[in-house]
């Protein structure tokens, strides 16, 4: 028997239902919230006019797959998800979210606002219920304790509905009381109980044990909504005060810096995770705790949201991001993995060479180039990028292995940043090994990375390379699909980064008429503006027909932060009007809640509306950050992260070179 069949068969009689598979819900936030405090170590996502995953203690630990009303009206039961409309209404300064739910029939509207104890790990809702005919209302709540939705046991104890997993429990508590509730069950699990009231705060409070989850959610109902929502408000007021102020898109900047700040782990200060949510379900089932999602810490995103930091004037929070990738990621012979629990243990196994460097950048940028670190951290990471590259064995997009212009591009930069810090400690040697290096690989990036057999007179670069010949047609297999393609034909924009991180002048011919090809091939002109494919022939992303990604049969759709690297590269060529309407087309891509998501859609029918975020990772921080990042450029007239050491030995040297010839 399914958990559908179940649900309904317990609406009329309060009951505990064991179903079969659990799934984690739809990764598409429109709403992300914790406070703004040390002490409280639970955040809230919301989705489809529901609560859905809960974190806790730490960020990579969803404990709710959801948390919503039942209505029973007019002989029969309808549900928040699938009966009403849902919208959401972020607050200006806080990350507080109202969600807004009429029912489809007319007959009643739910209101719910949510907030968390700064204090203590508690959730609170506040419940509003108006509705025009006579109505029962329920709590539907099911947990998925210890990131696994099979092994809860639950029971109630009078006004209590108590789950627990392990050292993971929760206790959802009713300031109104319930009629009647559930019994006890184990395996997956829901718990359903009935509301006195129509006016209500639900308080679903955490801890190691029920007593503990129990004992939280108490005192949060005692202090009272109100009085904790303040409190609550005044910790993101009191943050978002420090903050820039820019002239347009206010708002969304506000909303963009509140969720990286929130996206870092209270236990693991710096752990910064890439997204809390698990795009498409992340598998067939969430039975057992194996499925990390996106609430893991990848280097490169944390480099982005650490650069994001910087640019806002948060140099301690950018600090603290990279003390954690170098103090809890770093594995002894210098690298990193590929990405990490958020208390540094390793999850997937790849080697992606732009992971190793982009650390290094961050270090030169934010001066920290003690001795202890130069020689703990810096030293090592150098080393290993000299033995190991250019070629990684994974690129960017963590699929193929060879010679990627984006990633030789962070390896140069890494390494010229690499040698400054080595200077500074009087490592001559070590000086010179790493800039000889970068001399050698900046020189023959186009050797390895363009096809001179292509559609313009030098050629163009490619996405990436299986060896270090671009012109012998090796074939390559897309990641996620049986496509084979000769990879002189697979093209994306990473070469980029070759201008962002200094080593390329952005009028060089190549990168301009590579960027024509680019917008020919894999560029889209959205209602809101131009986006653009990874790469073409893409396959991760919904299926043809908008059904969830099956790792098989998906076609990959519109990243929102390739708008704003656009844009970053406009400003290097000196188009700041261009870069502004990229910045313009990013607040777009926002969803009500205002979070801007890994992928929007790129059709003009449905399932999504062109334009809009899929069911990808919602909120992405790399997306987050890199909508901050451009819209401080665009106030500086430069991109503040390009490393000024790299720029000066590749670009500024020719430009004098060039100017002295001239003269």
């Amino acid at each position: 028997m399914s958990k559908l069949i179940l649900i309904i068969a317990i609406v009329s009689s309060p009951v505990m239902a064991q179903g079969v598979d659990a799934h984690w819900p739809p990764a598409a936030k429109n709403g992300f919230g914790t406070s703004n405090s040390l002490a409280s170590k639970v955040w809230f996502t919301l989705a489809n006019g529901v609560m859905t995953e809960v974190f806790f203690p730490t960020l990579d630990m969803p404990n709710v797959e959801t948390l919503q009303l039942q209505v029973a009206i007019g002989g029969k039961i309808e549900k928040e998800v699938e009966d009403t409309f849902h919208r959401v209404e972020p607050a200006p300064n806080s990350l507080t979210f109202r969600q807004i739910n009429s029912a489809k029939s007319g007959q009643y509207t739910i209101t719910k606002t949510y907030i968390t104890d700064p204090r203590r790990n508690t959730v609170l809702i506040r419940v509003d219920f108006d509705s025009r005919a006579h109505a029962q209302l329920s709590v539907y709540y099911d947990p998925s304790l210890n990131n696994s939705g099979l092994h809860d046991t639950a029971w109630s104890a009078g006004n209590v509905l108590l789950a627990v997993d392990g050292n993971k429990a929760s206790a959802l508590i009713p300031s109104c009381g319930f009629t009647e509730v559930s019994g006890p069950a184990k395996g997956n699990v829901v718990q359903i109980g009935r509301l006195k009231g129509t006016q209500c705060t639900l308080a679903l409070g955490f801890g190691e044990t029920a007593a503990q989850a129990a004992g939280a959610a108490r005192l949060s109902l005692a202090r009272g909504f109100e009085a904790v929502k303040r409190e609550y408000e005044a910790g993101w007021q009191r943050y978002v005060a420090t903050l820039p102020r820019i002239p347009k898109h206010q708002r969304q900047f506000n909303m963009a810096a509140m969720v990286l700040k929130g996206l870092e782990d209270k236990t693991f200060r710096g752990a910064s995770i890439a997204s809390p949510s698990t795009p498409w379900g992340g598998g067939p089932n969430a039975n057992e705790p194996t499925v990390s999602g996106y609430h893991g810490v990848w280097a490169r995103d944390l480099y982005h949201v650490a650069t994001a930091f910087d640019a806002m004037g948060d140099r301690a929070a950018a600090l603290r991001l990279l003390d954690y990738v170098f103090r809890v990621q770093q594995k002894r012979d210098g690298s990193f993995p590929q990405n990490s629990w958020v208390d540094g243990s390793p999850i997937g196994g790849g080697l992606q060479m732009d992971q190793v460097a982009l650390p290094l950048v961050l270090a030169y940028q934010l001066e920290h180039n003690d001795k202890t670190t130069w020689a703990k951290h810096i030293k090592p990471a150098a080393d290993f990028i000299v033995s190991h590259g250019p070629r990684t064995d994974q690129d960017r997009w963590e699929e193929r292995p060879g010679y990627s212009p984006a990633t030789i591009a962070a390896e140069i930069a890494g390494l010229v940043c690499a040698a400054e810090i080595a200077s500074i400690n009087r490592d001559a040697s070590h000086a010179k090994k790493y800039l000889d290096t970068a001399d050698h690989w900046a020189e023959n990036v186009e050797n390895w990375t363009v096809t001179g057999t292509g559609h313009t007179a030098r050629g163009y670069y490619l996405r990436i390379t299986e060896d270090n010949d671009p012109n012998d047609g090796a074939k390559m297999e897309i990641n996620s699909s049986s496509l084979v393609v000769d990879e002189r034909k697979i093209l994306d924009a990473g070469f980029l980064e070759l201008v962002r991180l200094g080593v390329k002048d952005p009028h060089d011919e190549l990168i301009v008429e590579s960027l024509k090809l680019i917008d020919q091939m894999i560029g889209v002109k959205t209602p809101v503006g131009e986006a653009w494919y990874r790469y073409n022939h893409d396959a991760y992303g919904e299926t043809p027909d908008g059904a969830n990604y099956d790792g098989r049969s998906g076609v990959g759709r519109l990243w929102t932060l390739l708008t704003g690297e656009r844009g970053e590269y406009e400003i290097a060529a000196g188009d700041l009007a261009s870069a502004r309407k990229r910045l313009d087309t990013m607040a777009a891509f926002a969803n009500d809640g205002l979070m801007i998501p890994e992928q929007v859609w790129d059709l003009e029918r449905a399932p999504f509306r062109f334009g809009a975020g899929t069911g990808s990772a919602t909120p992405l921080a790399w997306s987050m950050a890199q909508f901050i990042r451009l819209a401080m450029n665009i106030e500086s007239g430069r991109n503040l992260e390009t490393p000024k050491i790299v720029w000066e030995r590749y670009v500024g040297s020719r430009a004098k070179t060039q100017r002295r010839k001239a003269e």
